[in-house]
Parts: structure tokens; C-alpha cells; sequence
């Protein structure tokens, strides 16, 4: 399978254009909350406005990747829809179970009326027909016909109130028979989206498949894609260096989030077996850790920040950067999918997206870097040793 990094060229100027956001920006003194919030909301804004500016430049659309990134991005919208679907499914079903759980309680609670109910209605029965008047003619013993009276008069007061009961218990019971249909045509309905989505995916990865097949046929040898991929890294830095100057005029870097004094302390963003080391790899990979790891697996935020960009680039297939301030920020490359969006704010161990292959790779893994002050950095200096 062909690497990304031979692809032809259009997303490194994207992609690394976004990394140096907050590499060079300035620190700005602590605002109050609300301009805080205000700033923290804008950032997210302007960095789009670049990403467009940057996205729609001639060679962009005419870099001979964009096949690439419509198959890839079109996947990961499927996995992202997927994912959703079977949330939904998962969430209805056991919202499914708790309205069955109801209506047996309902319709338990409705028996134990009705069996009251027949009591009530037995015990009127041994008085006989017209009960009233038999303790009218029966007058011998006033005070047997007063308490007489108030047993009649209790009876009716409790079976009244059974009927009003079991009258609650039926329209309760309707009401849930009622919600647990729409659950079930819900149900349906997801069920029958679900196949349509998996079928999309199925054709989606084949034509991927024969994309990234027709792309790694253009390498004649190993050495022309190794030559091909240190281009795509130095041009990488190239736009970097570029896009910097624009970037800083955003003027909006998000405050501090203290992640120095967590240096070295910060979880793996995905557990699995380091595939190449800092510096070690090749091409985009060579300034940060490729870490191998299930596809599909959540890819979770080692600290709070603000993601600064999520889209598809070149090299780096589907790209998450994340502003933590303090002039740091990582940046995490072959996602399936984004669970996040440009300009939200993210917690430490907030799902981001899940472990994919895109940018053309033939296995799945999850490519992270730590930059500070726009340079690369070993993320293993940053995350806890294991």
C-alpha cells in the first residue's frame, strides 16, 4: 500500500498552515471570563476563515489528491454516522426495556386494583340488593344503623377511588403502549439506515482501496518514495514557516491551561505499540510518534484546549490540532473520523475521533505530535512513561 507522503502535494501547505496558529501567536494577559469565553469562541472562526483561504488556492484544487481526500472524507463521515446510529440504536433500546419495565409494573399495579376493586364489590354483595334501604326499615338499633351507614359509606368512598385508579392506570398504560410503538417504528427505521450506511461504507473502502493501489503503482522504486516523502515533510515545514505570519495576526491565542506543569504526566491519547519513534520516521511522520492501534479505537485529548483544525490533508489524512495555549498544542493525523469540530473546546480524555488510516495508509494508526513555540517536540518527553 502506498504511504501518504507520495501522494502529490496539496494538503501539507493545509495542514501545517494550522499548526503554527498558536506557535505564533502572543500570550495576551488573563482576560475576564467573559472576554475569555468571547475570544475562545472567535478563534475557532478565524482559523476557518484561513483554512478556506488556504483551501482554495489554485494548486490546492488541482493537487491530483483530491480523489483521496473525497473517498477518505466521504468514509469518515460514514463512520461518524455509523457511530451515531448505533449510539441512537443503544440509547433507544434501553429506553426500550425501561418503558417494558413500566408497563409490567402498570399492568401489575392495575391487577392489584381490580382484585381490590372485587373485594370492595363482594363485601356490598353480602349486604345484599339496596343496602340503604334495609338499615332504613331496620330500625331497631340506631347505633348498628350508624355504624352500618359509615361502612356503606366507606365502601363507595374506596371503590370510587379504585375506579379513579384504574382509570390513572389505563391511560398510563395507554400512553406507554403508545411511546413504546414509536420507539419500536425508531427502532426500525435506524435499523434500515444502519444497512444503507454499511452498505455505502463497503463501496466506499473498495474504491479507496483501488485508489491507494493506483497511487502506490507510480513509485518505481522504494528510494523514489522516500525521496517523494522527505519532499512532502520539507514542504511541510516550508508553509509552515509561511502561513505564520498570517496566523498571527489572528491576535487570539486561548489562555493558558497550565499543560506545562503536566509535562510528562499526560495520558496517550490511544493505547497501542509505538511504530516509529520522534524522529525516527519518515516524511510527516518524522517529527512525532506513530502509534498502532485498532481501527476504530477512540483517540481521547491528553489535556484541555481548543481544536484549531479538523479536516483532510494531505500526509496526514484526516488532521485534529488542538490549542492548549502556552504556545503548545498536538496535533493527531490518520483519524477514521472527527468527533469534534473547529473552535469547540475539549477536555482532557474527551473523545476526539477514533484511530483510522487516512491519508492513503494501509494499517490503521494514530500519528501524534506535541509542538511548542512551533517546534517539534519528542511527545514522549510529554506523555507519562508506561
Amino acid at each position: 500500500m502506498a504511504s501518504p507522503h507520495r501522494l502529490p502535494r496539496r494538503a501539507g501547505r493545509l495542514t501545517v498552515a494550522l499548526l503554527a496558529l498558536c506557535l505564533a501567536a502572543p500570550l495576551a494577559a488573563q482576560p475576564s471570563e467573559r472576554a475569555a469565553r468571547e475570544r475562545l469562541d472567535a478563534i475557532g472562526e478565524e482559523i476557518q476563515g484561513v483554512t478556506r483561504r488556504l483551501s482554495s488556492t489554485r494548486d490546492a484544487q488541482a493537487d491530483a489528491s483530491r480523489e483521496l481526500r473525497r473517498v477518505e472524507t466521504a468514509l469518515g463521515e460514514t463512520h461518524r454516522r455509523l457511530d451515531e446510529l448505533q449510539a441512537e440504536r443503544s440509547e433507544l433500546a434501553e429506553e426500550v426495556v425501561t418503558l417494558e419495565r413500566r408497563r409490567d409494573l402498570l399492568e401489575a399495579e392495575r391487577a392489584d386494583q381490580v382484585e381490590a376493586l372485587n373485594v370492595q364489590l363482594d363485601a356490598l354483595y353480602r349486604l345484599g340488593t339496596s343496602p340503604q334501604l334495609k338499615l332504613l326499615l331496620n330500625q331497631d338499633d340506631p347505633a348498628r344503623l350508624d355504624r352500618l351507614q359509615h361502612y356503606l359509606n366507606q365502601l363507595s368512598r374506596a371503590r370510587n377511588a379504585r375506579l379513579d385508579e384504574l382509570a390513572r392506570l389505563d391511560s398510563a398504560l395507554g400512553d406507554n403502549r403508545r411511546e413504546l410503538d414509536r420507539r419500536g417504528e425508531r427502532l426500525d427505521a435506524l435499523a434500515a439506515e444502519l444497512a444503507s450506511r454499511s452498505s455505502d461504507l463497503a463501496r466506499q473502502m473498495q474504491e479507496r482501496s483501488a485508489l491507494v493501489a493506483e497511487l502506490d503503482g507510480r513509485y518505481a522504486s522504494e528510494q523514489a518514495r522516500l525521496v517523494d516523502l522527505e519532499q512532502d515533510r520539507a514542504h511541510a515545514e516550508r508553509v509552515l514557516r509561511q502561513v505564520q505570519e498570517e496566523l498571527a495576526r489572528l491576535q487570539r491565542p486561548p489562555p493558558s491551561t497550565a499543560i506545562a506543569q503536566t509535562r510528562g504526566d499526560l495520558p496517550w491519547p490511544v493505547q497501542g505499540s509505538i511504530a516509529s519513534r520522534f524522529r525516527a520516521g519518515d516524511g510527516v511522520h518524522r517529527n512525532g510518534i506513530l502509534i498502532q492501534a485498532g481501527e476504530g479505537t477512540p483517540v481521547k485529548a491528553v489535556h484541555a484546549g481548543r481544536v484549531v483544525f479538523a479536516d483532510w490533508m494531505r500526509g496526514f489524512g484526516n488532521l485534529l490540532i488542538i490549542d492548549h495555549g502556552d504556545q503548545v498544542m498536538t496535533l493527531h493525523a490518520h483519524l477514521q473520523h472527527f468527533s469534534v469540530q473547529p473552535g469547540q473546546a475539549v477536555s482532557r480524555g474527551e473523545v476526539l475521533g477514533a484511530v483510522g488510516a487516512s491519508g492513503g495508509h494501509s494499517r490503521p494508526a494514530l500519528y501524534f505530535e506535541v509542538r511548542r513555540d512551533g517546534n517539534p517536540i519528542d511527545p514522549q518527553g510529554w506523555i507519562a512513561a508506561r
